[in-house]
């Protein structure tokens, strides 16, 4: 994109604008202004810290200073970095309503290839996938250039069985949502939300019901039944899966459920293409997990439709706008731009859902809304909602990688029919597990391999290479998603992240080195400010325990209220969370104070749980000690876990190292708040001095505090969500060796 201005609308002398571009100038200078006092206060808090190295009270005072240098080293570090979001926000608009003038005169809309992945039946339903693929079929795009391919990487039968039954409700649903002009066009999401009765109404809910009910069904025995199977090419179909065919071990399975040269709806109207792909599997051939699914979808879909837009979806991210490719659209058929540097269109991550406070910070507001406002040369990519052009995948914008062979090339035109058996003979071949090997895939083209956050790396190595990105945050959210309801899937997704964050960041891909090189110091800065992430980890543990433990034995670390660095302290505290509350605020879409607090408060937690575990794991796994895997998120949903999250109470219920870490912290800063009172109480009342403790004892109560729900689960409650005994017991008896230690020391 060209760089930012007041306003930069997309306008020329032969075509309306199609989008704009606005920096937001006063926000910009304010955030100027105050990095530039804020970045005069930290080498203040350095000296302050040297100072005291060098003339300790105590080695017990240079032990800790020592530690918190440490802790206010990597604070620094990721305010620096965070800055590369607030110099230049910005905030782009578009004009789908323009969009028809504009492809009217270069052949129409393009055709567009939408990839939808799923990989566990088990924790991700068939229903929540299909009803995804329904939403984004009901798409208001030319049915004859719309195509949407499933990737069961599971292999399961059962999958493959939902969208059998889903073919055959789309011919229903399709021109029902066509006809009423629907906004919410997943099935389940419209019945949920519509109260209006009619006979048009409870005849096509009837049928998706008994879809429904025909898939639960089928998914609770394990295996589809001879009842089930309706047509001979279902019965051919699904006799694929033998014996011999299991989850990791299975040639590949290529089903065209719907053809768009023969396939009408109940109207007469062309549907679009349906095409469910499971990639050939092998126990002796290593598999590149979601990015390996997406490789194989993106060779197939050359063979058969070769779409020079290609849309990703996870399999719970249901559309909820008809006109989202439109939208994008506005940017990648926009003749005003920089055609060939744009790769991709980033939409935010949006959940549904969530409950008012967003107790566990399912929205990740500043990572999938903030910061990517910030971002100059655009957004990185997030693994779902992004519209890509193809040729992104290929190689730099100005030099292309070529494909093993020419079928394969974003230039290549597909002819002939789909379903033909020269065209699903070489999309079989292209599908197999050892197709790979010894070629570029993976590293040079398509989605790239070499991290568990293979979407936050694809994304990284295409701005790298030269290519440009857009975000593209409308009112009404593009997607909507499902967020984990349970604290320790929570936990358990973000320790995956961390891990997979940490190997971008140390590879030699470093963002300190080859990112900065390559995309400019404010993406680099950018992109570091992601890949470090876990290491928030250190200083937010250093601080949940080093001042409390000192606080226990009456060692005074911060300055006195006396001392200047006292208010030097308390800037740098209060300043940064100003900060964070006023981009909190200003992003909009029902951000609140309340939703503030437990997002800042949720930081603090994955920074002493997921963050450190994942720190550590990252460690051992590097040194060869263990190893780890990619585990899929669960999308079920308990009913008494929905109905506690729904109530804003957080879910314990799990026996885990993490939850002992959390506890321990909470407990040690209750101990260390009320002996802490107690101690500048008694020092107070004898004439003695408690100002040196006046900072541990804000910051144990600023623990207390943020820790309330900990506490309820510990002592207070007695439903299945509360924190184990065991692990209250063990973290109990954790503090009190780290008390018995520190005090003998």
């Amino acid at each position: 994109m060209v760089a930012p201005r007041s306003s930069i609308a997309s306008a020329t002398a032969n075509h309306p604008p199609l989008n704009s571009r606005k920096l937001l100038r006063r926000r910009a200078v304010l955030n100027r202004a105050f990095a530039l006092t804020y970045a005069c206060a930290i080498p203040a808090l350095f000296y302050h810290h040297v100072k005291t190295l060098l003339h300790p009270a105590t080695a017990a005072n240079a032990v800790a200073t020592l530690l918190l240098l440490l802790a206010d080293v990597v604070l620094a570090f990721m305010w620096i970095t965070s800055q590369s979001f607030r110099l230049y926000p910005t905030r782009n608009e578009e004009f789908p309503e323009n969009l028809e003038k504009v492809v009217a005169g270069t052949g129409g809309f393009p055709a567009l290839d939408v990839f939808i992945c799923t990989a566990d039946p088990n924790k991700e339903p068939p229903m929540g996938v299909v009803n995804t693929t329904l939403s984004v079929m009901a798409y208001e795009y030319p049915a004859e250039k719309l195509s949407v391919y499933v990737s069961d990487d599971g292999g399961s039968e059962l999958t493959l069985f939902a969208f059998m039954e889903a073919a055959r409700f789309a011919s229903h649903w399709l021109p029902f949502c066509s006809k009423r002009n629907l906004m919410d066009r997943s099935p389940e999401a419209y019945f949920a939300s519509n109260r209006c009765g009619g006979t048009e109404i409870d005849k096509i809910k009837m049928m998706y019901e008994s879809m429904k009910e025909r898939v639960k069904h089928v998914v609770e025995k394990g295996k589809v039944a001879e009842e089930y199977i309706i047509e001979d090419r279902e019965r051919r179909a699904l006799s694929k899966w033998t014996d011999e065919f299991t989850h990791q071990n299975h040639p590949a399975v290529i089903e065209v459920l719907l053809d768009n040269s023969k396939d009408r709806d109940i109207t007469g109207n062309v549907m679009p293409n349906l095409i469910y792909l499971s990639r050939e599997k092998s126990k002796n051939v290593s598999h590149h997990f979601k990015a390996g699914a997406l490789n194989a979808l993106l060779r197939v879909s050359a063979i058969i439709t070769n779409a020079p837009i290609i849309l990703t979806l996870d399999c719970d991210m249901c559309s909820n706008d008809p006109k989202t490719p439109r939208r994008a659209l506005c940017y990648l058929a926009d003749p005003s731009t920089n055609q060939s540097q744009l790769g991709y269109v980033q939409f935010p991550q949006r959940f549904q859902g969530i409950n008012e406070g967003d107790i566990y910070c399912g929205d990740f507001k500043r990572l999938f809304q903030i910061n990517p406002t910030g971002m100059k040369n655009g957004p990185n990519y997030y693994g779902t909602g992004c519209f890509f052009r193809r040729r992104s995948f290929f190689g730099a914008p100005s030099a292309m990688v070529p494909p093993e062979i020419p079928q394969l090339s974003p230039k290549h035109c597909p002819k002939g029919l789909i379903q033909s058996e020269r065209t699903l003979a070489l999309a079989q071949t292209v599908a197999a597990c050892k197709y790979e090997h010894n070629t570029n895939w993976g590293h040079m083209v398509g989605f790239r391999y070499g991290s568990l956050v293979e979407d936050y790396y694809t994304g990284l190595k295409l701005q790298c290479e030269g290519w440009r990105s857009v975000f593209c945050h409308p009112e009404r959210a593009a997607f909507l998603g499902n967020a984990p309801i349970c604290l320790i899937d929570v936990l358990n997704q973000n320790k995956r992240w961390a891990i997979g964050l940490l190997e971008v960041a140390f590879s030699k891909f470093g963002l300190i080195t080859y990112g900065i090189q390559s995309m400019g110091l404010l993406m680099g800065l950018s992109y570091a400010q992601y890949s470090f992430w876990p290491m928030w980890s250190v200083p937010i543990t250093v601080y949940a325990f080093l001042p409390q433990i000192a606080l226990l034995n009456g060692l005074s670390i911060f300055p006195k209220v006396s001392e200047p660095c006292f208010l030097l302290y308390i800037f740098l505290f209060l300043g940064a969370y100003a900060q964070d509350l006023a981009d909190f605020i200003l992003a909009g879409h029902n951000n609140t104070l309340r939703r503030w607090w437990n997002d800042q408060r949720m930081c603090l937690i994955r920074g002493v749980t997921c963050y450190a575990f994942g720190t550590i794991e990252y460690t051992l796994k590097s040194l060869g000690i263990t190893a780890h895997g990619f585990n899929v998120t669960s999308k079920v949903l308990d009913d008494e876990q929905s109905k506690k999250y729904d109530k804003g109470v957080f879910e314990f219920g799990a026996v885990s190292p993490m939850f002992m870490v959390l506890a321990a912290a909470a407990i040690i800063n209750l101990v260390s708040l009320v002996q802490g009172l107690m101690v500048a109480i008694v020092r107070r009342s004898g004439g003695g001095d408690a100002e040196g403790l006046v900072l541990q004892i804000l910051l144990a109560g600023f623990g207390v505090v943020n820790s309330w729900p900990i506490y309820e689960a510990m002592f207070m409650r007695s439903d299945k969500g509360r924190m184990p005994t065991k692990v209250t017991l063990v973290s109990a008896f954790v503090v009190s060796v780290l008390y018995t230690g520190v005090s003998l020391a």
